[in-house]
């Protein structure tokens, strides 16, 4: 078990449950990655509309994160931080980057991309409106 968030490995997964008398702790990957600050997705959000709705997209954003964690313990938001005007999103599960890219931009259109790096499993999705 995770002695930080309490995720169980079990049956070949991490998910949430009961603790088994004298499990071993170590911490799950997502508890891993968040002590180690290296994210494996990253989504950028910039654009005038950005400034007028940041409440409203965090929110989103949060939301998108509570309904995939429930299910699946490994995917979380590490940080929300501003840069020049720009919200950086760090995740520790590509898929949840891309799916909270995919969220905001069906819910207030703009452009979005996705971007591998050769030879890396980071993801990096940018959106804009």
């Amino acid at each position: 078990m995770c002695p930080q968030c309490n995720a169980v490995f079990h049956r070949g997964r991490w998910q949430w449950g009961e603790t088994p008398a004298g499990a071993h702790e170590t911490l799950c990957p997502a508890c891993h990655r968040i002590a180690d600050g290296v994210p494996a997705g990253i989504l950028t959000l910039s654009g005038d509309f950005l400034a007028g709705h940041h409440d409203e997209i965090v929110h989103l954003l949060r939301n998108v994160e509570e309904r995939e964690k429930t299910e699946h313990p490994l995917k979380r938001i590490m940080d929300i931080s501003e840069h020049d005007g720009d919200m950086v999103v760090n995740f520790t599960d590509p898929h949840l980057a891309r799916g909270a890219g995919e969220v905001a931009h069906h819910a207030y259109q703009g452009d979005l991309d996705y971007h591998y790096q050769a030879g890396e499993t980071l993801l990096r999705v940018t959106w804009r409106r």
